[in-house]
């Protein structure tokens, strides 16, 4: 993340999988080969906890975010999820200030 003092924005997109998963790991494998070449991508983290997963990415701009929302092949997996793989979902876009580490020992 920046720790420079530059702000950035985080998409937390929290989820609940359904029963029918068959595609959807092919899928999220292609969908995180893909992010990684978007333009103002910084990074993300992953979390699962049963049927119940948040996945949060960061970004450099909104601008960076929308064309991610955008991009044709994004949103055939939006789509897919949407009618197949995802109970329910939501979408939480943060701006971020300030980042800081904690010291390492």
């Amino acid at each position: 993340m920046n720790d420079k003092g530059d702000f950035y924005y985080a998409v937390i997109f929290s989820y609940e999988m359904a029963d029918d998963l068959a595609g959807y790991a092919d899928m999220a494998d292609k969908m995180a080969e893909l992010v990684e070449k978007q333009p103002g991508y910084i990074g993300r983290h992953d979390s699962v906890e049963g049927k119940r997963e948040v996945t949060i990415s960061y970004w450099q701009d909104l601008d960076s975010v929308k064309a991610w929302k955008q991009n044709p092949e994004h949103q055939a997996a939006q789509a897919l999820g949407r009618s197949k793989w995802y109970a329910n979902y939501e979408v939480q876009i943060i701006k971020i200030d300030k980042f800081y580490k904690s010291c390492q020992r």
